[in-house]
């Protein structure tokens, strides 16, 4: 029965490590696309007109506009995952910061 586990394990790794490429490629293409682009656009200058006409100071409101922009690079990048060609960076040595 042990024999039969493993094999249903690898029958779902298998298709696991042949949809995530994909799923993660679909993922970064809606991120990235110039629609996506303009709607950021239009929503961060909306979000920061908002501000402005509701009495937050310019510069205030621009550091608020900023915050709201996340970037998923930065956060994907903090995990250890490069989203531009799916690969995860492993750092083995000690006392490395790069």
């Amino acid at each position: 029965m042990e024999s039969h586990d493993v094999e249903e394990l690898r029958e779902v790794l298998n298709v696991v490590s042949d949809k995530i490429p994909g799923l993660l490629r679909g993922l970064r293409d809606v991120l990235y696309s110039k629609e996506s682009a303009e709607n950021m656009a239009e929503s961060v200058g909306t979000f920061y007109k908002k501000l402005v006409e509701s009495g937050i100071p310019k510069e205030d409101a621009l550091e608020m506009a900023r915050g709201y922009m996340i970037n998923l690079r930065d956060i994907m990048g903090s995990k250890g995952i490069n989203i531009g060609d799916f690969t995860r960076h492993h750092d083995d040595k000690e006392g490395d910061e790069s």
